[in-house]
């Protein structure tokens, strides 16, 4: 494998442990310029991105390296610029004038080759949507605002964990009705950069022009907007533009990691506005559709793989579509050094450092029997509407179990304990999931409710 393949590859590793902006920010225009004694020297746009990577993801980068090429022990990091190696490149190419070589790509970063008006990437469509129950609420609901946008789920708001598929889905919506809507203004962007882009605009007393931009524009798409929490300037301006644009009929689309009411410091106001039309959540895909995601991943990186294999690598990723591709992006790594697909064993060892054991399946009412039988209740009670203490305890217990374990949605995990509203259930996980680090005690509830449910 050579360097460009070597960072291309470690890039997919590093984007699934940061988040998609602070890849864009601190990866865009890094390269290896060359590998020597065990040594990575890394290209770095500017200072301070040298000095960001050097401080705070130098482990990471490591790591990742050191698990595509052992050899490497080290990484340096010096100032310069990616086309300074393609000119290095070129120059040693000079004895082969008759043969073209295609320019090599930024590694790791085709989601940047973004149209510069809407900032849609176009590889994001539909067609390679894989559809499941797990999001299946949340694709109709963008396939009706596809087809009358302003009119229907205004604003639609969809959230989600990290990697399961929002912003393929945003960018694809977006996208649809760019190439549906001729004329349609649509603007796609992260809360982080519409923060950035109010804080330039502040700096440079170009705030009129900074709020008809986007009071122009026909439908505007808010990436991660639980980022807006705590920055109440942007929240402000925000708020005025999304009255805007839902007074002018103006399709909004929003996306978050958790529902409008779990987002913290977000200010009533715009609460109120994100909770008034369609939220649609997006939980975790199960085993079937997860197979599906990868059979249709492979076709994309030209990787042909046994069914048994794809088996594998759903049975042992859960919860994340990203690290299913990260799987993937391994196995081509392996199949470009040896120029043959890895079989079934060398598939474990390859995956070994990213994938755990699955633990013994299991269900909601394992769970529910469970907890029942260690706080000596009747399982009864952990449904109906009972307020005493020694049974809302339990129920919480109950809940943070469902979310961990079996990886359930809030509105699934409300459904199954006598109708309760989501909000409760993200209450009594996060109030749960709290203790759980700072008192050992409630690990060691959790631990013997565990092998309960596993041992059951």
């Amino acid at each position: 494998m050579d360097k460009l393949e070597l960072w291309k590859t470690a890039l997919g590793e590093v984007e699934l442990n940061v988040s998609k902006a602070n890849f864009i920010t601190w990866f865009k225009n890094t390269a290896i310029q060359k590998i020597k004694d065990g040594v990575a020297i890394v290209v770095t746009p500017n200072g301070f991105s040298k000095e960001w990577l050097e401080n705070k993801y130098n482990k990471l980068i490591l790591k990742s390296l050191r698990n595509l090429s052992p050899e490497i022990k080290d990484v340096n990091f010096i100032i310069g610029s990616i086309g300074s190696l393609k000119e290095v490149s070129a120059s040693k190419e000079k004895t082969k004038p008759t043969k073209k070589e295609p320019s090599p790509q930024q590694p790791g970063f085709q989601e940047l080759e973004a149209n510069k008006e809407t900032n849609l990437n176009s590889k994001y469509t539909f067609d390679d949507f894989v559809v499941g129950p797990f999001n299946e609420l949340a694709q109709a609901a963008s396939q009706a605002v596809i087809k009358k946008p302003g009119q229907v789920y205004n604003p639609l708001f969809i959230y989600g964990g990290v990697g399961l598929g929002k912003t393929h889905l945003l960018q694809a919506t977006g996208n649809a009705i760019a190439n549906t809507h001729k004329g349609f203004k649509v603007k796609y962007i992260s809360s982080d950069k519409f923060t950035g882009e109010l804080v330039n605009a502040l700096h440079q007393g170009k705030m009129e022009e900074f709020k008809k931009k986007y009071q122009q524009i026909d439908m505007l798409i808010i990436d991660d907007v639980q980022f807006l929490a705590g920055k109440e300037k942007t929240q402000e301006e925000f708020f005025y533009t999304f009255n805007t644009l839902y007074q002018a009929n103006k399709q909004i689309i929003i996306s978050s990691d958790r529902p409008p009411k779990a987002i913290a410091t977000l200010e009533e106001r715009l609460r109120s506005r994100f909770e008034g039309g369609m939220i649609a959540d997006i939980s975790f895909p199960d085993l079937e559709t997860r197979i599906a995601i990868l059979k249709s991943k492979a076709v994309q990186q030209g990787l042909a793989l046994e069914e048994d294999i794809l088996t594998y690598i759903a049975s042992h990723i859960q919860t994340n579509i990203r690290e299913l591709e990260g799987a993937l992006n391994r196995i081509k790594a392996h199949y470009q050094i040896n120029n043959v697909l890895p079989d079934s064993n060398q598939i474990k060892r390859i995956l070994g450092t990213i994938i755990n054991a699955p633990k013994k399946l299991t269900n909601h009412k394992v769970i529910l029997k469970s907890v029942a039988e260690f706080y000596d209740i009747g399982a009864h009670n952990l449904i109906e509407k009972c307020r005493r203490k020694e049974v809302v305890w339990p129920r919480q217990i109950a809940m943070y179990l469902m979310r961990t374990e079996l990886r359930s949605s809030y509105p699934f995990i409300g459904e199954k304990l006598g109708g309760r509203d989501h909000t409760t259930v993200i209450y009594a996980c996060e109030k749960i999931g709290a203790e759980v680090k700072i008192n050992e005690n409630i690990q060691r509830e959790i631990n013997l409710i565990k092998e309960r449910i596993y041992n059951s």
